[in-house]
Order: C-alpha cells, then sequence, then structure tokens
C-alpha cells in the first residue's frame, strides 16, 4: 500500500498499539486454541515500560491517523529478533506487514549481521512472507503443544536494503 506511513511508535500511541495488536493476534490466538498468546495478555503498562526500553525498536505503519500494523525489534549485540508483527485485520493480506518488515532494517544498528523471528509452525502465510523476505528456516522449537519455527536473515554486502540508512533511526505474526 502506498500511502502507508511508518514510524516509531512513542508511549502516547501505545493504547492503540494494544489494540492493534490484540486485533491481529485473534486470528493466531484461533489457529492454535491458544487465547493467552503473549500479544493478547500483555497489560497497557507493560507495553508502555518496553516502548521505553533502549534496546526496544517499535514501529507502527500508518494509513492516515490510523494505526494499521507493528513491528518490535529487540537489538543485543550484532543480532535483531523480530517480534509481534501485527496488522489490523482488514487490511491483512495488502504488503502492510511486509513494508514493516523491509521498514525494519533501517533501524538496526551498523554492527547487526543476521535477523531472527520465530512464528508458529502451522502459520503458514507468515513462513511464506519471511521465506519471501529473504528469511530461512534454521530449527523449530517445541513448547507444550506449539511447535514454533525460527527463521533467520543474514545481513551482509550487496544486501539491497541494508545500506538504506542503517544506525539512523499482515498477517499477525507468532513472535
Amino acid at each position: 500500500m502506498d500511502d502507508v506511513r511508518i514510524d516509531l511508535i512513542t508511549d502516547d500511541e501505545a493504547g492503540e498499539l494494544l489494540t492493534v495488536r490484540r486485533a491481529a493476534f485473534v486470528t493466531e490466538a484461533q489457529v492454535y486454541g491458544d487465547p493467552n498468546l503473549p500479544a493478547l495478555t500483555q497489560s497497557l503498562t507493560e507495553l508502555i515500560a518496553d516502548i521505553g526500553r533502549p534496546e526496544v525498536v517499535t514501529l507502527g505503519a500508518w494509513r492516515g491517523h490510523r494505526l494499521v500494523g507493528s513491528i518490535r525489534v529487540e537489538l543485543e549485540a550484532e543480532r535483531a529478533n523480530l517480534g509481534r508483527l501485527a496488522v489490523v485485520p482488514d487490511l491483512q493480506g495488502r504488503g502492510i506487514g511486509t513494508q514493516l518488515l523491509m521498514a525494519v532494517l533501517e533501524y538496526l544498528p551498523e554492527q547487526t549481521k543476521e535477523v531472527w523471528v520465530f512464528t508458529g509452525q502451522d502459520s503458514k502465510q507468515n513462513l511464506a512472507m519471511y521465506a519471501k523476505n529473504g528469511y530461512e528456516h534454521q530449527y523449530d522449537q517445541h513448547t507444550g503443544d506449539l511447535t514454533y519455527a525460527y527463521l533467520r536473515r543474514i545481513l551482509g554486502e550487496g544486501d539491497p536494503d541494508e545500506d538504506a540508512g542503517l544506525g539512523e533511526s499482515e498477517l499477525s505474526g507468532r513472535a
């Protein structure tokens, strides 16, 4: 979608972000029969604290004044961990999740060498989106009745998106 703006989420937008995540992750909860996903149980106070952490970058996608998607990035040394990729249900499948996924690269410190994400093994659309954007399956992890797939994208020279402003700055995901 050409009319989507991606920018950092602030504390002022935390309530709206909580609503977007909950709306997006309900579908995942239904797929897995688990209404206790962290994205659904996180409180507003916990979310505000998370947004304020220096090693966390939370991006939002807006159409006009409406927050329509988000992604969370946790930075650790040379690695970035993506999580909670969420797009409002009425706009899923229109490329907003991919735009968020690609926008993350602009916010990574220069020393970042790899980006990791995980999603439920049964989240076929999520897995396809990640694979299409250069993420390769690394391993699965079983937790109770759920199996998570972990994917990694190595950043390197010649990566067309890597040099687009590093360090400056639709799916619902199971991450």
